[in-house]
């Protein structure tokens, strides 16, 4: 059973009730993340979530994960493109306490100057640590490839020059114009009463004022370059990207589909010619990103330095064949399947649902409807996949990032 409204000052509340479970999950989701930012706030949406937790008008930053331990809760929260979300999961004896907690942190915080300080270090450390992690630094510098230096090819990160500078009225100002009433969505999933979780959503966010929300309009530009980083280390790792559908696309489904044939699992091409044929890579895969305006689809290996341009050759191989020959019609149903299944599975878990239905109504202002996701995804012919397999796949526009021990950069 599924209930949604929307508060007064604009706060929209959707709940999924799952009958049969002892859990809820709930998420505050904001319309904000890094492709909003401007080059001076850049980073600044992952830094406050990360502030969010630091202290309150009531409850230091302990007492607030101290309050969450006493009742048996797990409490975090993540930054992405375009979306920030703070969400919590516990028993449903306990969720109006989850609630309140989770309220508190995300309406009340106050950003203490020393809390800030101290933070600041915690996020350098975190910058540092995705420059120590290859595949997660190749992924970033995909994005940058394909995207430029502004909205999707920001990392959601920032740079450490940037975190080590914002300052209270910095969050505080860019608080104001997205952290909105309007650009807000409570979401509940789990076994809570419909009129229960709606009662707590107007009870504390009922009175939230509207600060100066601004819209801001991103101006998204397919780059399609190529970025290279020396680094000693014993791997190997490049991506490929080529721009893809926007989330509300026709093929949006479609594209999915493709994307299991291709890399999506242990039976996709990818990794049978790559990995269990060739002995090429431990790891490779696909996934496609898909966002308002426009997609980024990824193909990922982590390889041998010394085998790396037979890798990316190999790759290279996968996708023209799959251009040239088209899908099996056993690799369409089986592709289908998997899709499916994997959306069937995640009616089972209370945090996918809360991100599911809290995104369908941040993004699309619509609730969730399973069905039709159901019958889009079977209606989805192998015509479509192999018109998209053509579409999706121009080498000419791609994008290519690389990181390693290389005497030169992983090229088209």
């Amino acid at each position: 059973m599924v209930k949604s409204t929307t508060l007064k000052n604009g706060v929209r509340v959707v709940v999924k009730r799952m009958e049969g479970l002892l859990s809820v999950t709930i998420g505050i989701l904001v319309g904000t993340g890094a492709a909003y930012e401007n080059d001076a706030e850049d980073g600044i949406s992952h830094f406050i979530e990360h502030m969010q937790f630091k202290g309150t008008n009531t409850r230091t930053a302990f007492e607030i994960s101290d309050s969450f331990d006493a009742i048996g809760a797990q409490v975090n929260a993540f930054t992405g493109k375009d979306l920030t979300c703070y969400y919590a999961k516990a028993t449903s004896d306990h969720a109006g306490e989850a609630f309140t907690l989770l309220a508190d942190l995300f309406l009340n915080s106050t950003f203490p100057e020393e809390e800030m300080k101290r933070e600041k270090g915690v996020v350098v450390e975190e910058i540092n640590m995705d420059e120590d992690t290859p595949d997660d630094l190749c992924l970033d510098l995909l994005s940058r490839a394909s995207f430029g230096d502004d909205n999707y090819g920001r990392n959601i990160l920032g740079p450490a020059k940037n975190v080590k500078g914002f300052t209270r009225e910095d969050v505080f100002a860019y608080k104001s114009e997205r952290y909105c009433p309007q650009n807000i969505v409570i979401s509940f999933a789990g076994n809570i009463g419909l009129d229960e979780a709606e009662e707590l959503a107007e009870r504390y966010f009922g009175d939230m004022e509207c600060g100066n929300f601004v819209q801001r309009q991103k101006n998204v530009v397919w780059k399609g370059g190529s970025l290279f980083r020396k680094k000693p280390i014993e791997q190997a790792h490049f991506a490929f990207g080529f721009p893809t559908v926007e989330r509300d696309h026709k093929d949006f489904a479609a594209t999915q589909v493709m994307n299991v044939i291709l890399g999506g699992g242990m039976s996709s091409r990818l990794f049978k010619r790559v990995r269990e044929e060739l002995g090429l890579a431990y790891s490779v895969y696909s996934y496609s990103s898909h966002y308002s305006e426009t997609g980024l689809f990824t193909v990922y290996a982590g390889v041998n330095p010394q085998k790396a341009e037979d890798a990316a050759q190999a790759v290279r191989e996968v996708i023209l064949s799959l251009k040239r020959e088209g899908v099996t019609n056993e690799e369409f149903l089986r592709g289908k399947e998997q899709l499916r299944s994997g959306n069937i599975y995640s009616q089972e878990n209370t945090a996918s649902q809360m991100l599911l239905y809290g995104k369908q109504m941040l993004y699309r202002n619509e609730v969730y409807d399973f069905e039709k996701r159901m019958t889009e995804i079977a209606s989805v012919t192998a015509d479509d996949v192999t018109r998209v397999i053509a579409e999706n796949f121009d080498f000419s526009r791609a994008s290519v990032a690389s990181v390693g021990n290389l005497k030169k950069a992983i090229s088209l």
